[in-house]
């Protein structure tokens, strides 16, 4: 064989490896990530709804989201009343056409989706803390290289730094 077809057997190797490490990660912290869910006030619907705006600059429409979900508008107004109602959604009006409505995520309601969506309970300040220093050296190099590779355009230049002032290892 040569090097290059031992690097690809190998790389073959890692990913297999990691997508099983994921697996397996992923069933160890369904529990606790289904308690994040299952602890929140809002419905499916409204956690549905609330990703959209979350992930919206500029908010949504009470008519595209009613399009987006395919519901009546109607609906789609009751269902945003709610939000507002628990503090996770404003209304506002748009600033190029004040006759439209937008709708947007609260602080609130943006940390609600952050900590549902990103809860990563096998990363705990408890699990890294029981890490070797080496291992803890490695899933750092690790991670900010999967995160420099999931940057929009890496053609750009140098992604930015997820943890500014943490030195790297040497």
């Amino acid at each position: 064989m040569t090097d290059g077809s031992d690097t690809r057997q190998e790389r073959r190797r890692l990913v297999r490896s990691l997508e099983n490490l994921g697996s397996a990660f992923q069933a160890t912290t369904l529990p606790v990530l289904l308690d994040s869910l299952l602890s929140t006030e809002l419905t499916i619907q409204q956690l549905k709804v609330l990703a959209v705006l979350a992930t919206t600059e500029n908010g949504a429409t009470g008519r595209g989201l009613a399009d987006t979900f395919g519901v009546s508008l109607a609906s789609m107004s009751g269902l945003v009343d709610r939000l507002v109602a628990q503090g996770a959604a404003v209304r506002s009006q748009d600033e190029t056409d004040g006759r439209v409505r937008r709708v947007r995520a609260t602080p609130l309601g943006l940390a609600l989706v952050r900590r549902l969506m990103s809860a990563r309970p096998e990363l705990s300040a408890d699990i890294l803390d029981r890490l070797p220093l080496e291992d803890l050296r490695a899933l750092e190099q690790g991670m900010r290289a999967v995160h420099r590779c999931s940057m929009p355009d890496p053609a750009t230049g140098p992604a930015t730094d997820p943890a500014p002032g943490l030195e790297p290892p040497p």
